[in-house]
């Protein structure tokens, strides 16, 4: 956390208003640009601030202005609180806050959510566009008061919601949709090798038997042995 003066500018006007601190002492304690501090003493910038006298607000003490009087190099440190101030509670998040000029747009946007997630539940929905659920009911079923006229439109470009916020919320809505049955799986077509294979043996048992003289002798031997057979 850095040590800055309670309103940077207002205590500068004071400083040099009413210390002979150098431009880059006061700069440093109050976290601004020396040339910042030099507009001031010039009366070009500030004009309209009333300073502010750190001594009152116990923010810095008279004797660590007068060591810094004395040695131009010497930083100013800030006093310490004398107050234990307690570290602030981040309580739970409330509904997101839509700006006024954004809230007619908000039921263009929910029906835009509603027909282009249809994963997201209303909780989701109210945090992205800051509704309530009675609107997200209506707007689903159509009985909103102005359904007639809705036009679905992106709530990012809107302005109502990030575009990190609304992938956030689709992911975490895919994630809790329940998985869906897988499809029975086809039958898985045979290598090239085995169909190729197959197709030649075939193409080898269609094939006709060359004629030799050898296979013509044998063929007529087996005729005339069982013509010889049946005269007996």
């Amino acid at each position: 956390m850095i040590n800055v003066p309670l309103m940077p500018k207002a205590t500068a006007v004071w400083l040099v208003e009413n210390t002979a601190l150098s431009f880059d002492q006061i700069a440093d304690f109050c976290k601004l640009h020396p040339l910042e501090v030099k507009a001031i003493a010039d009366g070009d910038a500030a004009q309209g601030i009333k300073g502010l006298d750190p001594l009152q607000t116990q923010q810095l003490t008279r004797e660590e202005i007068s060591k810094a009087e004395a040695d131009p190099n010497y930083r100013i440190q800030l006093a310490h609180s004398k107050v234990n101030l307690p570290d602030p509670k981040h309580g739970k998040k409330g509904p997101r806050y839509t700006p006024v000029s954004r809230r007619q747009d908000r039921p263009n946007a929910i029906l835009w959510l509603v027909r282009n997630h249809p994963e997201l539940k209303d909780a989701a929905i109210m945090r992205l566009v800051g509704t309530t659920k009675s609107t997200i009911q209506a707007i689903r079923e159509r009985t909103h008061w102005n359904a007639a006229s809705l036009s679905p439109l992106d709530p990012v470009t809107l302005g109502l919601c990030s575009q990190i916020d609304l992938d956030l919320e689709v992911a975490r809505a895919s994630k809790d949709k329940p998985a869906e049955p897988e499809a029975p799986q086809s039958a898985t077509l045979l290598p090239a090798a085995e169909t190729t294979a197959r197709k030649e043996a075939e193409a080898e048992a269609a094939k006709p038997e060359e004629m030799t003289v050898d296979s013509v002798f044998a063929k007529l031997k087996k005729i005339g042995g069982k013509s010889e057979g049946g005269n007996e």
